[in-house]
């Protein structure tokens, strides 16, 4: 059977029970069970292709849906095992037989539908203006609203959104043109988060980029996919795909989601084709932009905690260049904390349709995090910083949560870069 055939189960056959995987998966580590584990569900979807089981099985669902899709799993694997996209097809198989939870297609509809997530996102900022962060709370409800209150931006972040406009330091200055990087908005990171690409375009021009605007670009379709609609997320990768368009020598394309960022990267399997490898070969993430030489800025005396986001360092494999922004930065102290690169338990929707799952993964997190004492943790996905906003708030922690572009962007203010 060839690989298209097969959607995505092929990236499971690998997997030669090795338990490596085991300390590395969150949900295995929060319950003990195997069938919560990433060797126990490769059983589970392997016996799901050959029809051993019925996607409309209620233990094969209860243990697939309850997995975060971090894909820690596979970094540790030293067989290869592409586990997230045989994740991903047995997500889809099951969809297709038994639907989408309600409450799935709720927070899709909400979040991503055009014309009805634009309301929903100035409801949202309009809530948030009011919210305290205080509010926040374990339970399903105050949890939420904890979340939505760490959308804010810092520092009067709102206010300043296009006060300040990028000045090359002299090295910088130049009769060439600067390079061109096209910006990729999304939809929760454009609804909530809009401040963090505000600082993404300032940033990047003090290090020599012209970020330009991208019309008729769209979800990218992460959520979508991960929730087993991959014909959806096919359809959103498209409109994306023409809207950047192509030639000779595309600019690249800037992300500064790291699920956005690690779903761009594979629209080639996604959607197959070769435009569509193109598409996914020119997709960056805003620290491998700026990490060869980023630009100095002004001191921050700041003790940071780093949590690099499961889509940015498992999926798309980037360690170093988020580190290379901090080091860009005097004065700033970056905080080690044990299992940094553990799941938060924010995995797109999953804090919303596995609750209990999500904080039970949370707490070893929180717990870390109080005993290092940062005064910010810095990470680079919507997702985690709302995550992490609603925890560290709910459990009494006054640490304050940015993007790390934030940071940065902060130290040229500082710095006198912008005028």
């Amino acid at each position: 059977m060839t690989g298209v055939i097969r959607g995505g189960f092929e990236g499971l056959d690998a997997c030669v029970h090795c338990g490596f995987c085991l300390q590395a998966c969150p949900t295995f580590l929060a319950t003990g069970d195997e069938s919560d584990s990433p060797r126990g569900r490769i059983e589970l979807m392997r016996a799901l292709e050959r029809g051993d089981l019925e996607a409309d099985d209620p233990a094969l669902a209860y243990h697939l849906d309850r997995c975060l899709g971090c894909r820690a799993c596979e970094p540790v694997c030293p067989s290869g095992v592409r586990y997230g996209r045989g994740l991903e097809a047995a997500r889809a198989r099951i969809a297709s037989v038994r639907g989408v939870p309600l409450l799935t297609r709720l927070a899709l509809w909400a979040l991503t539908a055009p014309g009805v997530s634009g309301v929903v996102y100035w409801f949202a900022r309009l809530l948030r203006s009011v919210l305290p962060r205080g509010i926040a709370g374990w339970g399903r409800v105050r949890f939420a609203m904890g979340m939505l209150a760490a959308t804010k931006a810092a520092n009067g972040g709102e206010r300043r959104r296009k006060a300040a406009t990028a000045v090359a330091p002299a090295a910088l200055r130049r009769p060439a043109p600067p390079s061109a990087a096209l910006l990729f908005r999304g939809c929760v990171q454009q609804g909530l988060f809009s401040h963090v690409h505000d600082a993404t375009v300032r940033t990047l021009g003090v290090n020599g980029y012209e970020t330009r605007e991208v019309i008729g670009q769209g979800c990218c379709g992460a959520l979508h996919a991960h929730a087993g609609l991959l014909d959806e997320a096919r359809a959103l990768a498209r409109i994306n795909i023409a809207a950047f368009g192509d030639g000779a020598e595309p600019p690249p394309i800037v992300v500064n989601s790291a699920g956005c960022g690690a779903l761009m990267k594979e629209y080639g399997h996604l959607v197959g084709g070769a435009e569509s490898e193109r598409f996914a070969a020119r997709v960056r993430d805003v620290t491998e932009l700026l990490a060869p030489a980023p630009v100095p800025g002004a001191p921050l005396d700041l003790h940071v905690a780093y949590d690099p986001p499961c889509h940015l360092l498992h999926a798309q494999g980037i360690a170093v260049p988020p580190l290379k922004l901090f080091a860009a930065i005097p004065l700033l102290e970056l905080v080690q904390v044990p299992g940094a690169a553990e799941c938060c338990g924010s995995a797109g929707l999953f804090t919303l349709v596995e609750p209990e799952m999500s904080r039970a993964v949370l707490a070893p997190k929180l717990a870390r995090l109080r005993e290092a004492a940062p005064q910010v943790v810095a990470t680079g996905n919507p997702g985690c910083l709302m995550q992490l906003g609603a925890g560290l708030a709910a459990a009494g922690l006054p640490t304050a949560v940015r993007h790390p572009v934030e940071l940065l962007d902060d130290s040229y203010r500082a710095a006198g870069r912008y005028e």
